[in-house]
């Protein structure tokens, strides 16, 4: 019986093989000869045909990261779209930088504060995310990067992300999908603001830090991305050969650190202190989830400064190895100098060393050697430490997590070592070309830095009193003290 079955088995599948077969084996006639050369005759009416040289050019261009030669030339390319390595590492650093901010900065933050409070820091992280990614496709991007308009603010020519295509490329660079860049912008979007509420932590109430955040993105990050990155930028030194202030930052040191930093530090003075500060123990309730989130953070910077190079080429490896040793450096001389000053090496300082480190370069990664990333992490290590260890208790101001003592101070400070450590034996921008970078370079980011620290003080100032007259910032005494968490979301941290 079973050898009939098994003939019977033999019989069915040659007989479904040969079915299949049949119309292989039979001339195309799905279309006429007419219909299908049609296009073909129009592509190639539209450009001419590149010739062998140029062919060989394109495929050079992709494997050295520079400008398609067959663009240039008006030819057709027939290497079209983008390039699938770059495009992904590009997908790989995007990833990356939302690890960032989920879980990276979330678990940082979520650990520093008390219990009570862990879920309000994941929340607002959490809606950073959720409201800045629809905000990024209605105007976000095209206020960042349409440069139709001003040297300050874009343009509404990519409202709900209009024209732009995956399988186009030069919105970015040549070799990376047009989609793939909008969403490499769009997770420093994210992790921007989000940077702020370490500042504010335990004390701020959920809808006035969303409502301070969404007019925060327009009236500071818009703006900033786009003088810095966009192509008619004020301060874009490497794309704007008009531009009023010829600065570089190659991974955000003012579009992201400084804006967010000095933001911070305005916000948590009009705030003001946390309820029992000085009276009661403020300590982190779990430096597990801080040391966590710190080591996801070192990973995700990776995507964050070495895929600024919109590229796997030799910049982004330059990138890669200076955030490298900058940061370790940095976690070195921060616990050196606690252990030093304080007594014993903290888990804390080392983190904080860390993450300073990883602030001071992010503006020079790409431009600077990777000895000079080494002497930044001595400063990274060294002066934000003295900000948060003494400085803030100094002037008395509440940066809870220390917001500005890393990212303000840490931002300013990389910004301004980028003009001393730059160099064009890395980048070639930074030769003196037809932008002139080099000659006064230190003095332009001078410049670069006095600007974001005017407009991110100013600005957040009145958009802070504006939503503490209409909303108010604070919860009641009766919350802060109950908690966040269950006050405001309902939930506690550990009580699943």
């Amino acid at each position: 019986m079973i050898s009939r079955h098994l003939n019977k088995m033999r019989a069915i599948t040659a007989a479904a093989i040969a079915t299949l077969a049949i119309p292989l084996s039979l001339p195309a006639v799905a279309q006429e000869p007419e219909a299908a050369a049609a296009p073909a005759a129009e592509a190639s009416a539209a450009l001419p045909a590149p010739s062998v040289e140029q062919r060989i050019a394109d495929i050079e261009a992709y494997m050295n990261n520079g400008v398609r030669p067959s663009a240039e030339a008006g030819v057709d390319s027939m290497v079209k779209g983008p390039g699938p390595g770059a495009n992904a590492w590009q997908m790989v650093s995007t990833a990356l930088v939302l690890f960032m901010t989920l879980p990276g900065l979330a678990l940082f933050y979520g650990g520093l504060v008390r219990r009570k409070n862990v879920l309000s820091v994941l929340a607002q992280c959490l809606g950073c995310a959720c409201m800045i990614t629809p905000l990024w496709w209605l105007c976000g991007y095209s206020f960042s990067f349409g440069t139709t308009g001003s040297a300050f603010f874009g343009d509404t020519s990519y409202i709900m992300l209009k024209d732009i295509k995956p399988g186009n490329v030069g919105q970015g660079f040549a070799w990376i999908s047009d989609s793939v860049w909008v969403m490499f912008q769009l997770t420093f979007a994210i992790i921007t603001p989000a940077l702020i509420v370490g500042a504010v932590a335990e004390r701020m109430k959920f809808a006035a830090i969303m409502v301070f955040i969404l007019i925060w993105m327009f009236a500071v990050y818009f703006p900033f991305a786009h003088m810095v990155w966009g192509g008619n930028g004020f301060m874009c030194g490497p794309l704007n050969n008009d531009a009023g202030i010829k600065s570089i930052d190659f991974a955000g040191g003012t579009v992201v650190h400084m804006t967010s930093g000095w933001s911070a530090l305005v916000l948590c003075l009009i705030l003001g202190k946390r309820k029992g500060l000085g009276k009661e123990s403020m300590a982190p309730h779990s430096m597990v989830l801080c040391m966590v989130g710190t080591g996801m953070l070192w990973v995700g910077w990776y995507g964050f400064n070495a895929g600024s190079a919109l590229g796997a080429d030799g910049i982004a490896a330059n990138a890669f190895a200076t955030t490298t040793l900058c940061a370790a450096t940095a976690g070195l001389a921060w616990t050196l100098s606690e252990w030093l000053l304080k007594g014993k090496p903290s888990v804390l300082g080392m983190c904080s060393g860390i993450v300073a480190g990883l602030v001071v370069i992010t503006p020079a990664c790409g431009f600077v050697s990777m000895t000079s990333s080494v002497i930044m992490g001595v400063i990274a290590g060294v002066i934000p430490f003295f900000a948060v260890s003494y400085l803030k208790s100094m002037l008395g101001y509440d940066d809870a997590l220390d917001t500005f003592g890393v990212h303000g101070v840490g931002g300013t400070l990389g910004a301004i070592l980028t003009g001393v450590f730059a160099t064009k034996d890395v980048h070639p921008l930074v030769s003196p070309n037809g932008n002139d970078l080099l000659p006064g370079l230190l003095m332009e980011q001078l410049k670069a830095v006095g600007l974001a620290i005017v407009w991110s003080v100013v600005a957040t100032a009145i958009i802070a009193y504006i939503v503490k007259a209409v909303i108010g910032l604070r919860p009641s005494a009766e919350v802060e003290e109950i908690g966040l968490d269950l006050a405001e979301h309902g939930e506690g941290g550990y009580e699943h």
